[in-house]
């Protein structure tokens, strides 16, 4: 992994999100020493499918991914990560399971390495339902988009909820995300721009 440490100070912006979630400053500056901040080129993998997750990703620049990649170099996407995400999965840091994903930067980034033992200290534990509340939020409006919508209705849902993934997502990663082909995605596309 191609890293290079940051040399200024960019807590600042985990800051605001740790204490916005209810972590007292006391507990955030003790556990912003044992955080690292880092550059990272494109297309290098944070955490590897199949190891065991230690740290999260606080985003302050860049695009981050988790995908899973099948013995026959299939490519699912499960997430897209932007400035001011923490990034983790969550079913494995809650049963301590290896990653059926693999997080990797997208584009170059900069992040907050966050040793995810901080989550288990007794002062940080309050982060955990404010979390998981997020994350149930955010999975119960993806699950419905998915269950509840045609192709043609998860792109405009897509284009609705999250407008800025058109400006630095390829057509092929939008696809990929609501599942179907870049090809049926120019077609839904064409068809819109027709009607």
């Amino acid at each position: 992994m191609s890293t290079m440490l940051i040399t200024q100070s960019p807590h600042t912006d985990f800051s605001s999100f740790a204490t916005a979630l209810g972590l007292s400053p006391s507990a955030l500056q003790q556990g912003l020493a044992r955080c690292q901040s880092l550059e990272i080129a494109a297309g290098r993998p944070l955490l590897a499918q199949g190891e065991a997750q230690q740290f999260g990703f606080f985003l302050m620049q860049g695009i981050l991914r988790a995908c899973h990649y099948s013995s026959g170099g299939e490519e699912r996407c499960k997430e897209f990560y932007f400035p001011g995400e923490l990034c983790f999965l969550y079913a494995s840091w809650l049963d301590k399971s290896p990653a059926l994903y693999q997080i990797e930067t997208l584009t170059p980034a900069k992040l907050l390495k966050v040793p995810l033992s901080l989550l288990d200290q007794p002062d940080w534990q309050v982060l955990h339902l404010p979390l998981l509340r997020q994350q149930l939020l955010y999975k119960e409006q993806k699950e419905a988009l998915f269950l509840l919508h045609s192709p043609e209705e998860r792109y405009l849902a897509l284009n609705r909820l999250w407008p800025h993934w058109h400006q630095v997502l390829s057509q092929a990663q939008l696809a990929r995300y609501i599942g179907i082909s870049p090809i049926s995605l120019s077609r839904i596309k064409r068809r819109i721009n027709l009607g």
